[in-house]
């Protein structure tokens, strides 16, 4: 049964830090690549960052130095994307995507990360 669970979200000040994790069940590591997701209030969706089934991680430039994408390749695998000096324009809502070449595109139902004073 393939199964995407964002956990971690919620409010945090400007500065701060959280830690947004995606539980993933049903899906082939060496097929699978996943994206983390936001979509802000009235804006469209970007892309955050990216890890792919070698391992090999992408982040916009604008991301990169603050946000920082891992896995842990368990039996069931999970995704992890560390924030760090959090903005108030990073509030959004965060989507774990997760692409595997043979079971196909499934997203998380979204987590919402407020960061504001």
């Amino acid at each position: 049964e393939v199964q995407v669970v964002e956990s971690g979200g919620g409010l945090v000040q400007p500065g701060g830090s959280l830690r947004l994790s995606c539980a993933t069940s049903g899906f082939t590591l060496r097929t699978t690549s996943m994206t983390w997701v936001r979509q802000a209030p009235g804006k469209g969706l970007e892309s955050v960052s990216s890890i792919y089934a070698d391992g090999a991680t992408y982040s916009p430039d604008s991301i990169k130095g603050r946000f920082t994408i891992s896995r842990d390749n368990s039996k069931n695998t999970m995704y992890f994307l560390q924030m760090n000096s959090l903005k108030p324009e990073d509030t959004a809502v965060y989507y774990c995507a997760i692409r595997d070449t043979t079971a196909g595109d499934y997203w998380g139902q979204g987590i919402q990360v407020t960061v504001s004073s």
